[in-house]
Formats: structure tokens, C-alpha cells, sequence
């Protein structure tokens, strides 16, 4: 059997010692399970989306005013500043997620004896465990030349002080640091747990074939969990448009040298608390879905995320 054969069977959806599903009526108790689920999704997902898009079309006399409070807050001159950052952060936490924790899952499942990756998924995971306020005031911690353990370094960079670590250019390395930090080690763990999903005799096909580990990751691994990629992509997508605690007690802590409009969320937070326009808030928090609906379906699409496996 070849590469590109053993490459075929891997990502084929038969699978041997797999018996069709018989599909047939579902079970009352699934609709139980599932009722709870519906009842949060509305009152903490639907109703609260249909509310902004209600404020986002009215004005505060509840009045119709269209786009009109889409272009307000689009001509706003902290508008275009606050996404390109976010799009900037995007960027950068994206690529690095999504390659770091797919090269060590990869490494974990094929270099690491089970003991071992058992005490290290752990690891991985300890940061996830933290809420972000507290992650956040970890790296405030290591970010202070004065005193964190990292200091040589900082000030090897001509970091002499915190005001210089928080330098307007830092802050997306900075947000994507902190959020590798505190989210990699657990789509590290999922990651790992897909990777051992792959039958065995697959990857031994591989390896009677010849191919080395890099080859088998690259034609065969990758390929299988490729729609675990996509959903963590979509996931992590949607968690860095929500950015807001990091930069905002960074900004706080920074005692104004970062900006309060950083982000979009901060920026929608300015005009609902600070200016009192919660329907030019709620324009900005479309925005944000907008993208993030876009963003999604152009990765489902490409990637035939819900496509189901042939039986």
C-alpha cells in the first residue's frame, strides 16, 4: 500500500468494524436532554441577539432609524482603530494557535510514552483552569520589568520599564500571549484525544510503507482530525472578537497609556456606560457578530464541517 492509498483510507469515512446506524425515531429522553440546552440558548443566546438588533435599528425614543446607527458608529474615529487591532490580534492568535497546538499534539501522540503525556496533558491544561481576570494579572506580573522572573529579558529587548512593555505596537503580541497561555493547553487535550481516535492499522500501514512520522502527521493525522481544526479555529475566532478584560485591566493597570477603545467590546462599552448610547452599542456588538458569522460560515463551507460520513 502506498502513501497516497494509505492517505485514501485515512480520511475515508468507512471504517473497519463499523456498523451502520439504523436511523429511526429519537428517543423521548433526548428531547429531555436537549430541552435544557434550548431553554439557555434562548434566554442567554436568541432573545439577547434579537434585543441588540432591535436597539441597533431604533434609537433611544425607540424610534426606526434603519442603518442609521450602523453608520454612526462606523464614521465614530475610534471605530476603524479598535478593529484593526482586533483584526491584527486575530491574526496573530490564530496562525500561533492553531499550528503550536496541532505540532504538539502530534508530537504528544507519537514521541511521548502514555505515563508521560498523561502528567503533561495535565500541565497543558493547568492555565485553562484560571479565570481571565486572573490570567491576566499572572502576566501583568511577568510583564513588569521591575519585577518579573523575566526581567534580563524584557530589558534585553530595551523594555526598561512597564510603559515601554506596553507600547501601542506590544499590545497585540502581548493579548495573543496571554491567550495562547490561558486556551492552547486544553485544545492541546482535545486535539491529542482526536489523534487517538486514528485506527492503528492505518498509521502501521504508514509505516510499512515507509513514511516517518512527519510524512504519517502531514498525509495521514492531519487530514483525520482536520475538522477538529476547523471547529477549534471557529471557536477561538469567536472568543478573540469578545476581547475586552485583558485590555481593559491592562489599560487600567497601564494607569491610561493603553487605550479604553482598544477593542470593539471596549469601544461598545464606552458608548453604553460612558455615553449613555446603548443602540450605538449594540450596532457595534452586530458588527461583531456579522463577522463572526461570516468568518464561520466561510470555514463550514470550505471545509465541509457538518458533512455527514456515509454509512
Amino acid at each position: 500500500m502506498t502513501v497516497l492509498e494509505t492517505e485514501r483510507v485515512a480520511v475515508s469515512p468507512l471504517r473497519r468494524g463499523v456498523t451502520p446506524r439504523r436511523r429511526g425515531r429519537v428517543p423521548a429522553a433526548g428531547y429531555f436532554f436537549v430541552a435544557g440546552y434550548a431553554l439557555l440558548l434562548l434566554a442567554f443566546g436568541v432573545f439577547p441577539t434579537g434585543y441588540s438588533f432591535y436597539l441597533a435599528v431604533t434609537n433611544d425614543r425607540g424610534q426606526f432609524t434603519g442603518l442609521n446607527q450602523f453608520l454612526k458608529v462606523a464614521q465614530d474615529y475610534r471605530f476603524v482603530p479598535a478593529f484593526t487591532h482586533m483584526l491584527i490580534y486575530l491574526a496573530l492568535w490564530l496562525v500561533v494557535l492553531v499550528v503550536l497546538v496541532v505540532l504538539v499534539a502530534v508530537v504528544l501522540r507519537s514521541r511521548v510514552r502514555p505515563g508521560t503525556s498523561a502528567l503533561l496533558r495535565f500541565l497543558y491544561y493547568i492555565p485553562g483552569a484560571l479565570a481571565g481576570v486572573a490570567s491576566v494579572l499572572v502576566w501583568l506580573f511577568m510583564l513588569d520589568p521591575d519585577v518579573s522572573p523575566v526581567s534580563w529579558l524584557l530589558k534585553s529587548l530595551g523594555m526598561e520599564s512597564f510603559a515601554a512593555v506596553l507600547a501601542p505596537g506590544n499590545l497585540p503580541l502581548i493579548l495573543m500571549l496571554i491567550a495562547f497561555w490561558t486556551g492552547a493547553g486544553g485544545w492541546m487535550v482535545v486535539m491529542y484525544g482526536a489523534l487517538n481516535n486514528i485506527p492503528d492499522e492505518v498509521l502501521e500501514a504508514a509505516r510499512m510503507d515507509g513514511a516517518g512520522p512527519w510524512r504519517t502527521a502531514w498525509h495521514i493525522q492531519i487530514p483525520m482530525i482536520r475538522q477538529w481544526i476547523v471547529y477549534m479555529t471557529i471557536m477561538a475566532f469567536a472568543t478573540g472578537t469578545q476581547l475586552f478584560v485583558e485590555p481593559q485591566l491592562l489599560q487600567t493597570a497601564s494607569l491610561g497609556r493603553v487605550s479604553p477603545t482598544w477593542s470593539p467590546n471596549q469601544l461598545a462599552y464606552v458608548f453604553a456606560f460612558q455615553q449613555g448610547d446603548f443602540n450605538g452599542a449594540a450596532a457595534i456588538s452586530v458588527f461583531l457578530l456579522a463577522l463572526g458569522l461570516l468568518a464561520a460560515g466561510l470555514l463550514v463551507s470550505r471545509s465541509n464541517l457538518f458533512k455527514l460520513d456515509e454509512k
